[in-house]
């Protein structure tokens, strides 16, 4: 037998498994008894002639081989739902079923909102979860790579990760973010954060002399914003993660030479082929990044 023989349920074991980090604790979410999954799991590493998860007292962890074979297993079940979702509304047009979206949180606060909200009045049947993550190391690309997510609003600094497809959405430009009415603000200390400055911004930053070392550095840009609006200092941030930016923070435009961040959609070739994520595509760019209007005219959609 080979991996071709795999069935829904086995991959569906793989799944439980690394989820819950436990033949047990699998065995419980799925309603079977734990020599069973155990068996199973056997029985599936023989087909890929591979071993999938380590066994020990700290239950059941996937090696490299089991994170691969657990992705695909999930991306595969994915395709099962969008498939009976996509069928079914052959005949009607109606759009429904599960859409999982993975977010940074900028994004998430004001770049999906009025995009769901008009998806939602177009097809309510469309079922929405959005999770935030952190844009470091894999990011929200990651989430999609290993089946969490359907789509993932992403940063772009190149193409997307091997075996996914994306486009941009908008670019933002970065502005100067300083205490209201400070007179000098390119004085103050810098306060920054972890997911700022990706390789899309690193050389323009690196070329200004007048950018210090942080001195403060949050653990994402509502916590700068609120720093920057108590006096605690400066920072170069991105249109998103100024919108909606309190009364005590001045915006300032760096100028013509001002560098910008791209944001788009990572998705996988064959759920950029159904219905649900397609439609979400064709409303984030409908609106072509529409922002309150404290930052609208920082956005450029292209």
């Amino acid at each position: 037998m080979t991996a071709t023989d795999l069935g829904p349920q086995e991959l569906r074991i793989l799944v439980a498994v690394a989820d819950e980090g436990a033949f047990s604790a699998a065995a419980a979410r799925l309603g079977a008894t734990q020599s069973a999954v155990s068996h199973a799991v056997r029985g599936i590493e023989r087909k890929l002639g591979v071993v999938l998860f380590e066994r020990g007292r700290f239950g059941a962890r996937p090696t490299p081989a089991g994170e691969r074979a657990v992705a695909h297993a999930r991306r595969v079940l994915r395709m099962l739902r969008a498939l009976a979702a996509d069928v079914r509304g052959a005949d009607t047009g109606e759009i429904a079923g599960p859409l999982r979206i993975a977010a940074f949180r900028s994004a998430a606060l004001h770049l999906l909102p009025p995009a769901l909200a008009r998806l939602s009045e177009r097809h309510p049947g469309i079922e929405v979860t959005v999770t935030v993550v952190r844009e470091l190391g894999a990011g929200t690309a990651g989430e999609v790579a290993a089946g969490r997510a359907d789509l993932g609003i992403a940063t772009l600094s190149g193409p997307p990760p091997a075996g996914l497809v994306g486009g941009e959405l908008l670019k933002e430009p970065y502005s100067l973010a300083h205490p209201a009415g400070h007179p000098d603000p390119r004085t103050l200390p810098l306060v920054d954060w972890a997911e700022n400055c990706g390789s899309y911004t690193r050389a323009w930053w690196a070329a200004q002399d007048w950018i210090p070392a942080a001195t403060v550095t949050a653990e994402d840009d509502g916590a700068v914003l609120s720093m920057v609006g108590s006096g605690l200092g400066m920072a170069v941030m991105p249109a998103l993660a100024l919108t909606g930016a309190p009364p005590a923070v001045g915006i300032t435009d760096l100028g013509p030479e001002r560098p910008y961040r791209s944001v788009g959609y990572v998705t996988t070739p064959e759920l950029a082929t159904t219905t649900a994520v397609r439609a979400l595509i064709r409303t984030l760019r409908s609106l072509g990044g529409a922002s309150p209007e404290r930052t609208k005219p920082q956005l450029r959609a292209v």
